[in-house]
């Protein structure tokens, strides 16, 4: 799994403009082939600051993303934006789901019954 992570910090007056266009990127991002998810968080103190979070199958569906018209649409905010983008890629090797948590969670009690 591929996450890819925007931060942007947008000029004051372009926050409608850029909330909007990220808005309307939501259903055709997730329409493409290989994309998991597509978010989009702002921060609540600081209102300028937007977060867009990605998720992809593999590396392949995220380059034929970023290479898209979508993604150009994107990288063309740059001057809404007090400063470039922040753009971070990770590369994930493994999950785990709530039953994981449950399990360590169990560890501790046990741990705590046990002195």
């Amino acid at each position: 799994m591929i996450l890819l992570r925007i931060i942007m910090n947008v000029l004051p007056e372009k926050q409608l403009e850029v909330m909007q266009t990220l808005q309307s990127m939501i259903a055709p991002t997730e329409e493409e082939a290989g994309c998991l998810s597509y978010t989009v968080f702002r921060d609540i103190e600081d209102k300028s600051l937007f977060n867009l979070f990605e998720e992809w199958e593999n590396r392949e569906y995220l380059d034929n993303h970023i290479r898209s018209h979508l993604f150009g649409v994107l990288l063309g905010t740059k001057t809404l934006l007090c400063e470039p983008p922040i753009i971070q890629i990770y590369t994930v090797s493994q999950s785990e789901e709530v039953e994981d948590i449950r399990v360590v969670r169990n560890k501790k009690k046990k741990l705590i019954h046990s002195r």
